[in-house]
């Protein structure tokens, strides 16, 4: 199904939870809505559902406004986060129910059924009741329903928040998988940064209710569109005047020019590490964290606290001592617009100074 949102908007008393958001979703992706907790992800899952109406603003199905349709018309599944399965049914039966609600014949409801069983690794499991499952068996028989009566569009509303860090991890390639082979579009909410960027094909980032950027997670990541965006996705550390950064002195815009610096846009090491050490400028280690594959590391410079990583391969850093650091780029900005500066310093190196 291809989805098409235009200039939508909800209020909830005075308060506006939802502000002229407008994406077109292809047909067959996996997109995930990110922001923070009352940012409006879930006010527009429901209004594609239809379990909120819209103040203004069309939601198009194929080309079809559906603004007017209740939800058992807009061909749409929906996972909620706490599985919403009936306590009393059998798995069997929590995935037949939308299909015996359609009055499908039980022949085609038994196939039906059994081939999502089969699909969501629940084979085995069909005469148990809820209460007999572990949570990701539960959230599987949720996704299972939803799938069982072939929706256009799937939708998930925080569908892995009640499972722990471990199954959570595996239903994410899961349900990836799943995806991919039923070939439906499908849209999640979440406020898990590793959860979208691992699973979405594209990523709508909400906040304060307006979309602030939409594209593939690589994208967003790389070139984040606003202030918001920057700080928001990925590790990274604010510093509130980028002028006193070395190499970047020229590059600010006025007086209230932050630096937004990501751990791999940052180099540490010792002086004999540097081809270029004109560009680089002192620093204490501060705290080292063991990260199983490498070291991350706090350093401080002129004040500010970086963080970045370090290779088990490289001479290992002791907290206190004295390094050398060289921030690569910066992603600056201000009150009014952002962009991605280069250490001018590597360009145009200085004379040494030792």
């Amino acid at each position: 199904m291809h989805v098409e949102v235009r200039d939508l908007n909800k209020h909830f008393g005075d308060f506006h939870a939802v502000k002229d958001v407008s994406f077109d979703i292809a047909k067959g992706h996996l997109i995930g809505l990110l922001g923070p907790s009352g940012g409006g992800k879930t006010s527009i899952l429901r209004m594609l559902a239809g379990l909120e109406n819209p103040g203004s603003g069309e939601i198009r199905f194929h080309g079809k406004v559906v603004n007017h349709l209740p939800p058992q018309e807009r061909g749409i599944g929906f996972v909620f986060q706490n599985y919403a399965l009936f306590k009393h049914m059998t798995v069997f039966d929590n995935i037949a129910f939308g299909l015996k609600v359609k009055k499908t014949p039980k022949a085609q409801i038994r196939d039906r059924v059994m081939e999502l069983v089969e699909l969501t690794g629940l084979k085995g499991f069909e005469q148990r009741y809820p209460h007999q499952l572990s949570g990701g068996q539960r959230q599987r028989v949720a996704f299972a329903r939803a799938l069982a009566p072939e929706p256009q569009l799937l939708l998930l509303d925080e569908p892995f928040a009640a499972i722990d860090a471990k199954i959570r991890q595996e239903l994410r390639s899961w349900l990836r998988e799943l995806i991919e082979r039923v070939g439906i579009t499908s849209i999640f909410v979440t406020h898990d940064q590793d959860e979208a960027i691992e699973v979405a094909d594209e990523i709508m980032i909400i906040s304060q209710g307006r979309l602030e950027q939409k594209g593939t997670p690589w994208d967003i990541y790389k070139n984040p569109e606003t202030p918001f965006v920057a700080t928001f996705i990925g590790e990274s550390t604010v510093v509130e005047d980028a002028s006193q950064l070395k190499g970047f002195e020229h590059a600010v815009e006025g007086e209230r020019t932050r630096a937004l610096i990501r751990p791999e846009y940052i180099e540490i090491g010792l002086k004999n590490e540097f081809s270029m050490l004109s560009a680089t400028e002192k620093g204490i280690v501060k705290h080292l964290h063991f990260r199983g594959s490498e070291w991350m590391v706090e350093v401080e410079v002129e004040g500010h606290k970086l963080i970045t990583y370090r290779s088990l391969e490289k001479t290992t850093l002791q907290v206190g001592q004295q390094i050398r650091v060289l921030v690569h780029r910066a992603y600056l900005f201000n009150d009014t617009h952002s962009w991605v500066v280069e250490n001018r310093l590597k360009e145009d190196p200085m004379p040494v100074i030792i």
